[in-house]
């Protein structure tokens, strides 16, 4: 055969070689063959490990006993209730409106990121505290407090906290928002306001918390937009067309801003807007 006659022609040190070469692969294939079927056994040990329905091991089930949640399951769910419910309550309370207010300001000054959204979320919290406390004082009086000393149970403790709540979001909500939320869901409209639930009052005051929130907003952009343009017109009179009119108008602005105490002037406007019987 020519390939046993090239075999032997080969001098020894390379028949050697290529011994060895052999060897080295049926030793790598039956390592290969042993992992494959250790890993096998390994595998169907620890199937045969885990609980059954029949044996007496236990796992993580979703129906507890006669059926209900199970309180795993139930744990679950309250944790994910309570990271939402902040966000929730934020955007029942004044922070949206004082928050879109105050980042309105920072823009008709010209710096986007100054403050930052760390501090002005921080300054509507506060405010939204201030603005609010009446409202979690009767709250409390109404239904934290006998919840606590157990003389109402949860599901009426929660009933009890929202009509303080409600009505003060009723004063604040325009009644063309509320008609709005039942024209988009093809219902007539509410025969008095203690029948609009609780998910359509939401939305419609949000709705008109952004309203009364742009509209102070345009009105703080007008002086500052008249600084603009004058600066431009300035500008281009002079043959400076490639200066920005920023840079020269941002020092005007904030000079302007710290001449009228911008900032105490448009909390006062804000907090003097929840003092009526309407945003």
């Amino acid at each position: 055969m020519p390939a046993i006659a090239a075999a032997a022609a080969l001098p020894s040190s390379a028949r050697r070689t290529q011994r060895r070469i052999w060897i080295l692969i049926a030793v790598a294939l039956g390592i290969a063959a042993l992992l494959v079927w250790w890993s096998a056994t390994g595998a169907h040990a620890a199937a045969s490990a885990l609980p059954t329905e029949t044996g007496d091991g236990e796992g993580v089930t979703i129906n507890g006993i006669n059926g209900t949640p199970s309180d795993s399951i139930m744990t679950l769910l309250g944790i994910t209730v309570l990271s939402v419910a902040p966000a929730l309550l934020l955007m029942m309370s004044s922070f949206t409106k004082i928050f879109v207010v105050l980042a309105l300001t920072r823009n008709a000054l010209s710096l986007p990121s100054i403050p930052p959204n760390q501090v002005l979320a921080g300054l509507s919290l506060f405010l939204t505290l201030f603005i609010m406390w009446p409202v979690l004082t009767d709250i409390n009086a109404v239904a934290v407090a006998p919840f606590t000393e157990g003389q109402v149970d949860f599901g009426r403790a929660f009933e009890l906290a929202q009509q303080p709540l409600r009505e003060w979001m009723l004063a604040f909500t325009r009644e063309e928002d509320i008609a709005l939320m039942y024209r988009a869901a093809q219902l007539d409209n509410p025969a008095d306001a203690a029948s609009i639930p609780l998910h359509t009052l939401v939305p419609a005051f949000m709705l008109s918390e952004l309203r009364a929130a742009f509209l102070i907003g345009f009105i703080i952009f007008v002086p500052f937009l008249v600084i603009d343009l004058v600066v431009a017109s300035a500008l281009m009179s002079m043959g400076m067309m490639m200066l920005p009119p920023v840079m020269i108008s941002l020092p005007f602005k904030i000079l302007l801003f710290l001449l009228i105490d911008g900032w105490g002037m448009v909390i006062t406007a804000l907090v003097q807007s929840y003092s009526g019987g309407g945003g």
